[in-house]
């Protein structure tokens, strides 16, 4: 008998595509995909169980079905596919609680050999005196106060006190960065997809992303038996190679910016919302007022895994799979240039030009 796959979250494009992926690896007999709703996707030859993970009957589908591996992708930080769910409480009750639920069925059911969760960098938090580069191990200078991020920390909480509870499962931690793509649906897509970008007036955040299909590569790496030499269980951060400025990133999405002022931008959340930004919350505007960059080595080091994609190539399929902007790049580059040559204004943090090259040459190699 091959191993039985559980995957949370499978009404979502990207739950999806890993589960028709997992599906064509040699060792795996089954897999499951478990959501609240049906999705309007094809899984291929999974069978789909209609369950919500925030109710105790989620262990009753582990105990019937075997599973000895779980892939809680279910955690995400823009509203459900469920109509009428779609308010930031229930929001955080299926990150939150969900967690909690399967973390409970998971500990009670012998079968579970493997757990591996799809966490978020944003747990790091986003303040004007963070390092130039997270690692694993680096603590947030400001905790995140609310939001997806908040809702990330208390899962990796659980998770865990899970692993304290079971150290016989091996359990896998997963801190992506930006998924960009064709079938992700996340705020830093949304805002992308607008066609004037507002931006925090003094500031150009570095960001990093990840292509969705490196996402479901990772994922299905993570799910199985490591490779000799390398380990799955631990926390990692996942980030294609290289840094863009939010400037450069707007550069070649063809999208004007305008900026703003910071106060303008918390007071004017709502209007963003009604141009299209559907969850222009604190935690976004803290990204794009500091930005964050991760360190990878554990990633290609212990995990052993490496991108296909840079963060570079990442946006830039993100941009064809979206149709021009405004814009062409190429003016909007020169039109730039040539702004910045008559007004470079000075850094918020003090620091010199160098210095963020340093940073950004940092982020690359990871």
């Amino acid at each position: 008998m091959g191993r039985v796959v559980l995957v949370t979250g499978v009404a979502r494009q990207l739950g999806g595509r890993f589960v028709r992926r997992v599906q064509r690896e040699p060792d795996v007999d089954r897999v499951v995909g478990v959501d609240v709703v049906e999705p309007e996707h094809h899984l291929g030859g999974a069978e789909f169980v209609p369950a919500d993970i925030r109710q105790p009957d989620i262990a009753g589908v582990l105990a019937h079905h075997g599973v000895d591996t779980v892939v809680h992708m279910d955690v995400h930080g823009s509203q459900p596919a469920v109509p009428g769910t779609g308010n930031r409480s229930s929001v955080k009750e299926n990150n939150v609680i969900g967690t909690m639920q399967l973390l409970g069925a998971c500990q009670k059911a012998p079968s579970v050999r493997r757990l591996v969760v799809k966490s978020t960098t944003s747990v790091y938090g986003g303040a004007p005196r963070d390092p130039a580069v997270f690692d694993e191990s680096t603590p947030a200078k400001s905790m995140p106060s609310g939001g997806f991020a908040k809702d990330a920390v208390e899962v990796e909480g659980y998770v865990r006190a899970f692993a304290r509870r079971r150290p016989d499962v091996s359990v896998t931690v997963l801190r992506f960065a930006h998924v960009l793509g064709t079938c992700v649906d996340s705020p830093l897509a949304a805002y992308f997809a607008l066609p004037v970008l507002p931006t925090v007036l003094g500031y150009d955040p570095r960001l990093q992303f990840v292509h969705e299909d490196d996402a479901v590569e990772v994922l299905r790496q993570a799910a199985r038996e490591p490779r000799r030499g390398t380990l799955s269980a631990g926390t990692f951060n996942i980030a294609g190679d290289g840094t863009l400025l939010l400037s450069q990133c707007a550069r070649r999405l063809g999208r004007p910016t305008v900026p703003m002022l910071l106060p303008a931008i918390r007071w004017g959340r709502s209007l963003l919302q009604s141009v299209g930004a559907t969850d222009f919350s604190p935690e976004q505007v803290r990204l794009l007022t500091h930005g964050r960059v991760v360190r990878t080595t554990q990633m290609r080091e212990v995990l052993g895994f490496e991108p296909r994609f840079t963060t570079g190539e990442t946006l830039a399929a993100f941009a064809r799979s979206r149709g021009k902007g405004l814009l062409p790049p190429e003016t909007l580059a020169r039109t730039v240039d040539r702004l910045a040559t008559m007004v470079i204004p000075p850094r918020e943090d003090g620091r010199q030009d160098e210095d963020q090259d340093q940073d950004q040459e940092a982020g690359r190699r990871g």
